[in-house]
């Protein structure tokens, strides 16, 4: 039996494109009506919901900083006013992530970090949470990386922020179970998107090699995951960690 969210509003931040509208163009397919969030990109986020629409999806489109708390409040309440309660939040939007040593990185760039990967789903949540206990009913989907998981080296911030994220989403998911709100989290390995066109190929091709599957993972296996843990399906499932990544990380 295909995942159903029919009647269901969902928010994924940072969802013109890549990753975030691998998980917008899930959601919407499994038939939850889907507020795409960008900040920078209009041409992308223009095409971004020409796709939805394609796929049959009914979607809005608000430009949001993800970052700053009274955007985030007033998208929240935009959204209710326009498709009814929030029931899913996706906070995805993410920043550049130099690889470097530690040595090279300044205390703004950590802070940087944190306030994306641990502030932008509590102000996210936060925002959302009224109305899903009202209701008796919510979904919280971070996605977060492989890279706490594996332990990458010089990469530290990144690292540290979502392993935050992630002990984060593991609280939460112990706080917010009485009120029949689920907390997960969507653990992606490396999926090539348009951010990633200019990476290096000899990287690519490294990084490649280790997946055991044997194939580059997609914005929609994301997604997938997203829509699976939003779902009724996973309504017993709470606090737990998905890497999604090929079977890189197998435990």
């Amino acid at each position: 039996m295909p995942l159903s969210l029919n009647g269901r509003v969902a928010l994924v931040t940072g969802s013109s494109r890549g990753l975030g509208h691998g998980i917008a163009l899930s959601l919407g397919k499994a038939g939850a009506k889907v507020v795409v969030n960008y900040l920078n990109d209009r041409a992308s986020a223009d095409s971004a919901m020409s796709a939805l629409s394609d796929n049959g999806v009914h979607a809005m489109l608000v430009r949001a900083d993800a970052s700053d708390p009274e955007q985030v409040e007033a998208m929240v309440r935009s959204a209710s006013e326009k498709l009814g309660t929030v029931d899913v939040v996706v906070p995805n939007a993410t920043p550049d992530q130099p690889q470097k040593p530690i040595e090279e990185y300044d205390a703004d760039f950590y802070r940087q970090m944190y306030e994306f990967f641990v502030m932008g789903p509590y102000m996210l949540a936060k925002a959302a949470l009224p109305a899903m206990k009202g209701q008796g009913w919510g979904r919280i989907v971070n996605v977060t990386s492989e890279v706490f998981h594996c332990s990458v080296p010089n990469f530290s911030a990144y690292v540290a922020a979502k392993g935050g994220q992630i002990g984060w989403s593991r609280s939460m998911a112990s706080e917010l179970a009485p009120f029949g709100i689920t907390v997960n989290t969507v653990a992606p390995g490396w999926i090539p998107t348009e951010r990633h066109a200019n990476d290096p190929e000899e990287a690519k091709n490294a990084y490649f090699e280790t997946i055991p599957m044997g194939r580059w993972g997609t914005p929609a296996d994301v997604g997938d995951s997203v829509a699976f843990f939003a779902s009724e399906e996973a309504s017993f499932l709470t606090g737990q960690t998905l890497c999604v990544n090929g079977g890189r990380t197998p435990w």
